[in-house]
């Protein structure tokens, strides 16, 4: 964790990139969300010290009816983070858009917390899907989570078969092996290559293609800062690097920002 004074430079510093920023574009990785209970995927405490990375393998809940039952139960529990709040940090995010300074935020997160914080759907990108939805892996329509809870699961599919075409239904978050929502991921290309500053929040920067992005930017001459509690593989490339919780040091950024804009 960096020194107070070193914090509050950073604050300043990323302030003033902010507001003189022609397109800011904001990355957000499971960090930003460690605040809201949520663990990460990596961590000491991770998701994958407690549970079997195969039992989310997409061609396994293709081929397996009984584990499609049991992620489907997960889903219909909320998965993980089932009662997870926004936290300081997604609030903080949201009112950097509300202001008109963000030109989109990118997710891998598939919690919903953004959306919940605020952030318009046309300023979101959630690149990993969202558990928020439901979806067809037949026809690809999209039902929110609510609806399709209520719906019976097919005793021989192991899962609700969607209404429209009788095809297999999924979570909308993106499982190991399965394909990038295509029109998403195109999306965050293109605004990752016409961004002048990037800003990535609680990404360890290891999942590819998504890690891509920071470096897309870089390439075009975009301006990378990387808030992070451990070192990232673009360290390296960063304008700035900051070591602290996103939560603590977001609302400050924000702050600052009013400021500098209130003094204009």
């Amino acid at each position: 964790m960096a020194p107070v004074d070193e914090l509050l430079q950073a604050q300043l510093q990323l302030a003033r990139w902010t507001v003189a920023a022609r397109r800011l574009v904001i990355f957000t990785g499971a960090g930003i969300s460690t605040e809201s209970g949520i663990p990460d995927f990596r961590g000491p405490q991770g998701v994958w010290t407690q549970l079997d990375p195969r039992q989310f393998d997409f061609q396994a809940y293709l081929a397996d009816p009984e584990l499609r039952r049991q992620r489907w139960q997960v889903y219909r529990d909320g998965g993980l983070g089932a009662n997870a709040q926004p936290n300081a940090a997604h609030f903080a995010v949201a009112e950097l858009v509300q202001l008109g300074l963000v030109d989109c935020v990118i997710t891998q997160n598939v919690d919903g917390l953004h959306a919940r914080a605020g952030v318009p759907e046309d300023r979101l990108l959630e690149i990993h899907g969202s558990n928020r939805f439901a979806k067809c892996l037949s026809c690809w329509k999209r039902y929110p989570r609510e609806e399709t809870l209520r719906w019976e699961s097919d005793p021989a599919a192991g899962v609700p078969l969607c209404p429209a075409c009788g095809g297999l239904m999924k979570s909308g978050g993106v499982s190991f092996g399965e394909p990038m929502p295509p029109d998403e991921t195109r999306e965050a290309i293109r605004r990752a290559r016409a961004a002048d500053l990037f800003l990535v929040i609680g990404s360890s920067l290891v999942v590819y293609p998504a890690a891509a992005l920071p470096g897309y930017a870089v390439e075009r001459g975009a301006r990378l800062v990387i808030v992070n509690l451990s070192p990232t593989p673009l360290d390296h490339l960063a304008a700035l690097v900051v070591r602290a919780k996103a939560g603590e040091f977001l609302p400050g950024v924000v702050a600052a920002v009013k400021q500098l804009r209130g003094a204009a």
